[in-house]
């Protein structure tokens, strides 16, 4: 549960051809746009079915329009709170949280300035559709608002919102909108203020929640494999006894009052990092110019070709640079964003950014950087196209924008944008009288942007068709066995290992993975920092092509590829479809063979990298974990599994040469240990001669050995960071322990620690956040390494520093409790069952598939290995459980880190 933070929401969408269905009675179907079918029902609630076979998944998404944008004042962050408490318990007992874990489901909810949405994923079934239905139903109107219930988990939310207090640019953001925007809602963040989340009475509460939760005001969204005929009884049986309130919605009629000139903030507070950052008022999501500034915002904030980036990055005036065009119900924003480090100028960096926004209006983008722009955004739409699974969620955004055929409408009309719409839109909205650079200047003529009121949605959609229904995929259940079944293995000449998963995917979607191991623990001796710079270099230039070509030619190709690489392997990732996978492969093969390391992305990449670590230094999260990462990792400096202190890791890339880069790939690169693991829709003889043609005569220079990781304990500490003016603090304990994943213990251990804290329903959530209300994100985890013998079990909360002490004893009493009284057998039962759930869940997400294929083959491994461990977890006793957590896992064994303001705090 969150509060919508993002700028971007990811597009989503599953279409499939209209099939007959039993509507219920008084239900009407109201429209079908590229397979999405919308449908209303007697009591007001509108219902959109996505139906896709070839998952064996569904996600149930239900969104209620009402936002921060509907809060009246004492009432901010009333609809983030709200989200908080419909997770807790329903007026019939439900524990909503339990419930969800126990049927496997992948949940969450968020809160946005226009809606809040609720959602499930759980894996495809009549029984799990109706249950997700009904669960949505229920806490439509059944839950308890109670001021008990506030109380706990009031500070939770606070908690969340001192965690935003720690983040400068995000706070600069509010300030930015809160300035800019005066008088509309808008301007106030989505989180709300701290004194209305800890006083909102609780009757204004449960009033909000009664005038905004009903069927009235609710979209339920259904997508995934489903009978539709069955999902719509469904909808009937759940949600058909909820009466048409009365009442009416109140509608919101605050307009923002045309800006007369530039605005001001200037955010003063410790860190490590300086942000520039600027808003202008834009129209609504519904208007046409929308489409330009989406264009425009690409034009000016894209790496490497953007104009920003170009003016700033390039130049070493800035390490960052963004650009968005926020779509809402009512008029929004556009804004632009650069990111500096400390040694920089950030008024020279400011007036490059206003000048290079203000050159958009007398330089007017070619028709190069439109069509860069548009491929760039288009390809993100169609990818997204073949994902059932988000198209869920993606409708709540456009459905509270005013409808949800704007995602389509809003695609049609970007391919039609040309230069001289980009233009226009810059001249008429990125004016200085427009402008909220987060100080008033006087102007005798001011020059307003007058932002046109928002379109009516149902009329400008009222005969919208949308176009061609995108191709079914087959309906794959991927177990353990199927897939092994239907894998396909091949090695090549020089040793590159190849596991192809061939299947038919929605839109023709295919995924891959190509991973690069080399070196062992001696050759890699001192080398760590020059092996991340290569990695990081790999895609910004090879000798054919720069690094905005990649980009350029990776757009035209509709794929989504990335290449990392460290101290010990690198890795290239492609998400595209059939048609366009093996054009990607060709142009990752040139990438990964022919780097240029070109001096200026050289240098660019280590000032990034310099910046990110100065801007940690004073991040209480990240000093904690970096100490317990350092004894975890008990090794001498240089060494491979070496952790660096910031200072350390300064001083390294202060060091590091574009020749000790460009050595260190000569020496380490190649394919003789390498795996291409592919899933999806592809022709498995065409991708293995592509894979021997691409890559089969490139061998690994240097001889590889995995470097291990062996069981060494952790030191017992009790470690506290100071972190002074960090609003939230962090609590880490971690002990190791022997054992490797083929331990007889591992399944037990398994399963204790989605009891302990491994799970939304475990026993230090429901302590530590449920019932005290003292952290908003607390977990356990417990992993295992295939063949070594480090095994760790950790724990993590975050909270307010005055709350550490708290948060560290109810850790100790609930691992002192489980030890002595130990899980019972319903607890057991519940967290095997869960556990199944949410691995076969799991494994209908690609990027997993080739992620847990690849990881299998580095040890020789086939998916029979994952059948047998969850034949041994189903088969896991209460005793056995019992056991295992207790033979591992002693208090007096732990090294605990604290990091936070305790200080003014007055903690420990």
């Amino acid at each position: 549960m969150r509060a919508r933070n993002s700028l971007l929401l990811a597009f989503a969408l599953a279409a499939l051809g209209a099939q007959a269905q039993t509507v219920p009675p008084g239900v009407t179907k109201v429209t079908s746009v590229e397979g999405i079918t919308e449908y209303a029902y007697p009591n007001g609630l509108r219902v959109l079915l996505f139906p896709d076979d070839s998952k064996p998944k569904l996600t149930v998404n239900i969104t209620y329009l009402v936002g921060s944008r509907h809060e009246g004042n004492g009432e901010t962050g009333m609809a983030h709170l709200m989200e908080h408490i419909l997770f807790i318990r329903s007026k019939t007992g439900r524990d909503i949280k339990k419930d969800m874990t126990d049927h496997g489901a992948q949940w969450n909810g968020s809160t946005w300035y226009d809606r809040t949405n609720y959602f499930e994923t759980v894996n495809a079934s009549d029984e799990n559709l109706k249950w997700a239905v009904g669960l949505e139903a229920e806490r439509m109107i059944q839950m308890r608002v109670e001021k008990e219930l506030l109380d706990k988990e009031m500070t939770v939310v606070r908690n969340e919102f001192e965690m935003g207090e720690n983040n400068a640019q995000g706070v600069l953001f509010e300030r930015a909108l809160e300035a800019s925007f005066i008088f509309h809602s808008y301007g106030k963040p989505t989180i709300g203020s701290k004194s209305d989340i800890e006083h909102v009475p609780i009757d204004r509460l449960d009033a909000f929640y009664h005038k905004f939760y009903q069927p009235d005001n609710a979209v339920l969204t259904i997508a995934g494999k489903f009978d539709e005929s069955k999902a719509l009884a469904d909808v009937a049986s759940s949600f058909g006894s909820i009466p048409k309130p009365a009442r009416t919605l109140p509608v919101t009629y605050t307009v923002e009052p045309t800006q007369d000139g530039e605005r001001q903030v200037m955010l003063r507070r410790v860190g490590d990092a300086q942000y520039v950052l600027t808003v202008y008022h834009t129209p609504a999501a519904s208007h046409p110019d929308i489409a330009a500034l989406n264009v425009l915002s690409v034009v000016l904030g894209n790496a490497p070709s953007g104009r920003l980036y170009k003016a700033l990055v390039e130049s070493k005036k800035a390490v960052g640079v963004g650009a968005d065009q926020q779509e809402m119900h009512d008029p929004g924003f556009f804004m632009a964003t650069a990111s500096l480090r400390q040694d920089q100028n950030i008024e020279d960096a400011k007036e490059t950014l206003l000048k290079t926004i203000a050159s958009v209006s007398t330089e007017p983008p070619s028709k190069e950087e439109v069509e860069r722009a548009k491929t760039k955004l288009l390809k993100s739409i169609d990818l997204e196209l073949t994902n059932s699974e988000q198209i869920g969620l993606a409708m709540s955004e456009y459905a509270a924008s005013g409808d949800w055929r704007l995602l389509f409408l809003q695609r049609d009309r970007i391919r039609n944008v040309n230069p001289e719409d980009v233009a226009r839109v810059a001249k008429a909205y990125l004016k200085e009288s427009n402008r909220t650079l987060a100080m008033f200047v006087p102007d005798k003529n001011p020059d307003r942007a007058e932002i046109p009121a928002a379109p009516d949605a149902a009329t400008l959609l009222k005969d919208y068709k949308g176009g061609a229904v995108m191709a079914k995929g087959e309906a794959f259940l991927p177990t353990p066995a199927n897939i092994e079944g239907r894998i396909i293995r091949a090695k090549l000449p020089n040793g590159m290992k190849l596991d192809l998963l061939p299947k038919k995917n929605r839109g023709g979607e295919v995924m891959a993975s190509l991973r690069l191991d080399f070196g062992d623990e001696q050759s890699l001796m001192n080398r760590t920092t020059a092996a991340g710079i290569a990695g990081g270099l790999l895609i910004r230039g090879t000798q054919n092509k720069n690094r905005q070509q990649i980009q350029d030619e990776l757009d035209k190709l509709k794929a989504r590829a990335g290449v990392t690489g460290g101290a010990t392997n690198a890795t290239a990732t492609i998400e595209t479809t059939e048609e366009n996978f093996p054009g990607t492969l060709k142009l990752i093969a040139e990438v990964l063979r022919q780097p240029a390391f070109p001096q200026r992305e050289f240098e660019q990449l280590v000032q990034q990298q310099i910046a990110g670590v100065e801007a940690s230094r004073s991040d209480p999260q990240f000093l904690a974990i970096n100490s317990l990462q350092r004894m975890l990792n008990p090794v001498p400096r240089g060494h491979v599994r070496y952790v660096n202190t910031p200072d350390e890791r300064l001083e390294d890339l202060k060091k590091v040469t574009l020749e000790q880069v460009q050595q260190f790939y000569k020496d380490f690169y190649g394919a003789s240990h390498a795996t291409l693991t592919v899933s999806g829709q592809f022709d498995a003889a065409q991708v293995q001669k592509l894979a021997a043609d691409l890559f089969g005569d490139w061998k690994s220079p240097a001889k590889y050995a995995r470097v291990r990781v062996d069981y060494a304990p952790v030191p017992v500490t009790n470690q506290k960071i100071e972190t002074p003016d960090k609003q939230n603090a962090v609590f880490l304990a971690v002990t190791r322990i022997k054992m490797n994943d083929d331990d007889p213990d591992y399944a037990a251990m398994q399963v204790a620690n989605f009891i302990f804290g491994g799970s939304g329903s475990s026993r230090l959530w429901k302590r530590l956040r449920d019932k005290e209300g003292y952290s908003y994100g607390v977990a356990t985890g417990f992993s295992a390494p295939e063949v070594d013998s480090a095994a760790s079990f950790t724990m993590q909360a975050i909270c307010a520093p005055q709350n550490a002490p708290k948060v560290e004893a109810g850790f100790q009493e609930e691992l002192a409790k489980a030890l002595a009284e130990g899980f019972t057998a319903q607890e057991v039962a519940d967290a095997k069952k869960a556990w199944q759930e949410q691995r076969d869940v799991t494994r209908t997400q690609e990027a997993y598939l080739v992620s847990v294929l690849t990881q299998r083959e580095r040890f020789d491994r086939t998916m029979k290995w994952d059948s047998a461990l969850e034949a041994k977890v189903a088969a896991v006793t209460p005793e056995q459980v019992n056991a295992a957590f207790r033979k591992y896992i002693d208090p007096k064994s732990l090294a605990i880190v604290k990091g936070g303001d305790f200080k003014k705090a007055g903690a420990y």
